[in-house]
C-alpha cells in the first residue's frame, strides 16, 4: 500500500525556502511574531538581508580585526557557550586570562619580580578598560584629598582634543572635568608642554594617546613624563599618567622597541590596549594593566561567592563570553614575538606602498606620520571643486569604505580621508585602492564639464525665455548645484549594488 502525505501550508520540508510563503511576507520590525517559522527560512531571510552590509575586509575605517585563522575560529566557536564570569566552573579559562595579563604586562615592561603576578583584567574593549583605569585614578585622588582635608568634588583629566569618544563618556558618566589641549595646523596630537600647563591640584591623571585615531601618530609620552616630574617636584603634587594604547600597544613593542612610552616611565601607572585591534582578535576584547597593586584601590574590587567560590571582580559588566579571551591567548602563543613583529612590519610596509601611491597622484597631502599606527591619513591639496567627502562616497561604489572627517578643535577646518592598514590588507589591495582612488578623481574631475554641457543645452532650448532675463551669479550657482545633485543621483541609481 502506498502511503502519501499532503504537505501543510507551514511545512517546507519538501520545498526550498524560496518556494515557501515566508519569503513573500515582511519580517517583523517592532513586535515579536505570533507564530514560529522554520529554521531554514529564518536563516535564509536574515542572511539575505545581511548581504546588504558592507564587506568587513574592505572596511578601511575600522581598526578592528576582521580575519583570524580557521583553527582560532574553531576554538572560539567551541567556547562560545562559556560565561567568563563563572570562574569556579571554568578555571582553565580564568587561568588563560591571567596568562594574557602577565604576558601583556611584561610586553609593557611592568616592574615585576620573577614569579610575581601582574595586576590587570580583560574587558570587552578599550572603552571599558579606560573607564576602569579612570575610576582607579579618581578614587586614589579622592582618598588623597580626603586625607589632606581638601575638597574632592571637582576632579579633572587633561587630554588632547584628539582623544577617542570613550574619554568624553568617562568624563560625563563619572563627573570628571575633561580639560582638552586644542590641536593646531600640522600638529594633530596633544602638545606635552600645553598639557602640563593645564595640570592643577585636581588633575587625577594626564591621558596620553599611543596611536591617535585621527592620524595614527604616537604622542610623546617620554617628554610628558619628564615635564610632569618637574612640575610634581615644584608643586608637591603626584599627578600620574595613563597611556591609552588601544591602537599602538601591540605595535610599538615590536617595531619601535626602543621607544619609551610604557612602564619604563615612572609616572605611567596604567595602560589600556585593544586586543581586538592590533592584538589580532575579533571584536570584543580589551585589556587594562596597572603598574602595581597600589595603583588599583582595593575598595573598587568586589568579591562574590554565589557562583561557587570567592571570586574577585573589577568590571563594569558581569557576564561576558570567553571566546575572545581564548582567542587572545591563541594569538599570543601562536605568533609569539616573532610573529607579531612580522605582522606589524607587513602592515607598516603596505602603509608605505599606499602612501607613496597617493603621493604619486600629486593630488594629496599626507597627514599621517611614518612612525605610528600603520595607517594613511590624507587630504586634498585642492578641494575647491570636490572635497574628501565626495571621494569617500564615490569609493563605496567600488566596495571600499574609507571615512572622511574633520579634525577636532582648533584644526576643524582640515578634512582628511583615512585608510587603516590591518593584517589582512595586502600589497595587492593597497595597489588596487590607489587605482580606484585615481579613477574616482578622474570621474569627479569630469563632473563640472558634464554639468556645464547639460546647462548649455538647456540654455539653448530656452533661449527665447532667457533673452529677457539675465541670471545672476547666485542663480547660476544654484542651477549648477542642482544639476550636479541630479547627476550624482542618476549615477547612484544606475550603479546601486555594484561593487
Amino acid at each position: 500500500m502506498v502511503l502519501s502525505k499532503i504537505a501543510s501550508e507551514s511545512d517546507i520540508s519538501i520545498h526550498s525556502t524560496f518556494a515557501s510563503r515566508y519569503v513573500r511576507t515582511s519580517l517583523p520590525r517592532f513586535k515579536m511574531p505570533e507564530n514560529s517559522i522554520p529554521k531554514e527560512a529564518a536563516y535564509q531571510i536574515i542572511n539575505d538581508e545581511l548581504m546588504l552590509d558592507g564587506n568587513p575586509r574592505l572596511n578601511l575605517a575600522s581598526f578592528v580585526t576582521t580575519w583570524m585563522e580557521p583553527e582560532c575560529d574553531k576554538l572560539m566557536m567551541d567556547s562560545i557557550n562559556k560565561n567568563y564570569v563563572d570562574m569556579d566552573e571554568y578555571p582553565v579559562t580564568t587561568e588563560l586570562q591571567n596568562r594574557c595579563v602577565n604576558m601583556i604586562a611584561h610586553l609593557f615592561n611592568a616592574p615585576l619580580e620573577d614569579g610575581e603576578t601582574a595586576v590587570g583584567v580583560g574587558t570587552v574593549g578599550s572603552s571599558e578598560a579606560i573607564m576602569l583605569a579612570g575610576l582607579a585614578f579618581k578614587r586614589k585622588w579622592q582618598n588623597k584629598m580626603k586625607a589632606q582635608g581638601k575638597p574632592y568634588d571637582k576632579p579633572n583629566i587633561v587630554t588632547g582634543a584628539n582623544v577617542q569618544v570613550c574619554w568624553e563618556k568617562f568624563a560625563r558618566y563619572f563627573e570628571v572635568e575633561l580639560k582638552e589641549v586644542k590641536l593646531t595646523d600640522g600638529y594633530y596630537v596633544m602638545n606635552p608642554e600645553k598639557a602640563v600647563e593645564m595640570v592643577d591640584e585636581n588633575t587625577i591623571c594626564v591621558a596620553a594617546i599611543l596611536g591617535s585615531t585621527l592620524n595614527g601618530e604616537f604622542e610623546d609620552v617620554k617628554k610628558l613624563n619628564d615635564l610632569l616630574i618637574d612640575k610634581n617636584k615644584e608643586t608637591g603634587w603626584d599627578t600620574p599618567i595613563h597611556v591609552d594604547a588601544a591602537s599602538g600597544g601591540f605595535i610599538a613593542p615590536f617595531i619601535y622597541p626602543e621607544l619609551e612610552w610604557d612602564f619604563r616611565l615612572p609616572l605611567v601607572k596604567s595602560i589600556n590596549v585593544s586586543g581586538h585591534k592590533y592584538g589580532l582578535v575579533y571584536a570584543g576584547i580589551g585589556w587594562v594593566i596597572w603598574r602595581n597593586k597600589e595603583d588599583l584601590p582595593d575598595e573598587l574590587i568586589f568579591h562574590i561567592n554565589y557562583l561557587g567560590a570567592d571570586q574577585p571582580t573589577f568590571t563594569l559588566n558581569f557576564s561576558k563570553g570567553s571566546s575572545q579571551i581564548i582567542a587572545q591567548y591563541y594569538q599570543l602563543i601562536r605568533l609569539g614575538y616573532e610573529g607579531y613583529k612580522n605582522v606589524m612590519e607587513n602592515c607598516q610596509e603596505n602603509a608605505r606602498i599606499l602612501r607613496e601611491g597617493l603621493e604619486k597622484t600629486g593630488r594629496f597631502d599626507i597627514v599621517s606620520k611614518e612612525v605610528g599606527v600603520p595607517l594613511v591619513a590624507f587630504s586634498l591639496k585642492d578641494n575647491s571643486k570636490h572635497d574628501e567627502f565626495e571621494i569617500s562616497e564615490t569609493l563605496r561604489r567600488f566596495g571600499w569604505i574609507v571615512p572622511a572627517y574633520t579634525m577636532p578643535p582648533d584644526a576643524q577646518h582640515i578634512t582628511v580621508l583615512r585608510v587603516v592598514i590591518r593584517e589582512d590588507f595586502s600589497r595587492t589591495l593597497a595597489e588596487r585602492l590607489v587605482m580606484d582612488i585615481t579613477k574616482v578623481l578622474h570621474e569627479l574631475d569630469m563632473l563640472p564639464a558634464r554639468v556645464k554641457a547639460k546647462l548649455a543645452m538647456a540654455e539653448e532650448a530656452a533661449a527665447a525665455d532667457s533673452a529677457s532675463h539675465h541670471k545672476t551669479d547666485r542663480e547660476w550657482e544654484l542651477e549648477v548645484t542642482e544639476a550636479w545633485k541630479k547627476f550624482v543621483a542618476n549615477k547612484k541609481n544606475k550603479t546601486q549594488g555594484v561593487c
